[in-house]
């Protein structure tokens, strides 16, 4: 389906950022009907990793490339105004990588400053962890109100909780891009946390969006997302991490995350129980064992991607707010 020669990952623009005419150019080609949508999906994880180097959400940057349709030079000069700010030293490694070479953080030995025996223990059998204390309360309260004022939101008014604003997706908020959730993305002891799970360094954070979920009412029902995998494949199932910080104390029954603990030891045999053709998504997930996690401000759960997870209805009196961070690496 491919009617035009698909750029180089080397060739570069005013960026000088490797794969990022590329990625312009194979997503302006599936705009046009031109590729595939499934075209190149083997440069998925290049894809994202480049996206994490500039800072940038994957929906408003799929937003934006379909809807506008930019030459590569106004994609450029988008990226310079919608990020939060180019990292040099970030791009450096990126474009090493990217030219085959061997930025080495991966061989450097991890050192556990974060994570205790006890914390890998309950790891191993449960598939999950809650890192404490991982962002202070203010920083917290920062972020919840960044939120709070881009909704139009007032945290303590429940009269103001059911506003609806373009921004909000069910629960989610399409806010990526604000200094307080910068600030969070840079939490040492996140980072730490992910470098030990994942056993290497050379890993990249994502730039996601932050999570409202008010209480229910008689006219505002919780409307997802349920149990789910942010899977690509189902076979096999590489490692992978997955992460959320909540930015206010949460209840079980305050819309908390939910996940079936352990299922990363289950999941394989799980699946060879299906019918062939059968899609694991729409199965009952909640049947496996699904259990809320309370945290406080400042707690950071990171699980693994394996696990069956999602939100829950707020039966509480106040709102959840969370904020989304990951960490993976390139390859």
């Amino acid at each position: 389906m491919l009617t035009a020669e698909l750029t180089t990952s080397q060739e570069t623009g005013k960026l000088n950022i490797m794969h990022l005419k590329r990625y312009w150019h194979k997503h302006i080609l599936k705009r046009d009907a031109k590729l595939a949508h499934d075209g190149f999906l083997d440069e998925w994880q290049t894809d994202v990793t480049l996206l994490s180097v500039l800072g940038l959400g994957l929906e408003p940057t799929l937003k934006y490339l379909y809807n506008i349709g930019p030459t590569f030079e106004e994609f450029e000069n988008w990226i310079l105004t919608t990020s939060s700010g180019l990292d040099q030293k970030k791009i450096d490694l990126f474009n090493k990588l990217q030219a085959g070479e061997n930025i080495a953080s991966a061989e450097e030995p991890i050192s556990y400053e974060v994570l205790t025996q006890a914390d890998l223990d309950f790891w191993d059998q449960n598939g999950y962890i809650i890192i404490r204390d991982a962002v202070s309360k203010d920083d917290c309260d920062a972020t919840i109100e960044a939120l709070c004022n881009y909704i139009g939101v007032d945290r303590y008014n429940p009269a103001t909780w059911y506003n609806t604003h373009p921004a909000q997706q069910g629960i989610m908020v399409q806010l990526f891009q604000h200094p307080a959730l910068a600030h969070n993305r840079r939490s040492e002891k996140i980072r730490k946390a992910y470098e030990e799970l994942w056993q290497r360094k050379d890993i990249w954070v994502n730039t996601d969006r932050v999570g409202f979920n008010p209480p229910e009412t008689e006219n505002f029902k919780f409307t997802g997302p349920y149990l789910h995998w942010d899977l690509k494949s189902f076979n096999p199932i590489p490692f992978g991490l997955q992460g959320i910080l909540y930015l206010s104390d949460t209840a079980e029954n305050q819309g908390a995350f939910t996940l079936v603990p352990g299922f990363q030891h289950k999941i394989g045999a799980w699946l060879d129980t299906l019918p062939a053709g059968v899609d694991p998504q729409k199965q009952n997930l909640y049947a496996l064992g699904a259990k809320p996690v309370a945290a406080n401000a400042g707690d950071f759960i990171i699980w693994h991607h394996a696990l069956p997870h999602g939100s829950s209805p707020n039966t509480a009196t106040a709102p959840r707010f969370v904020q989304y961070i990951n960490y993976e690496p390139a390859n």
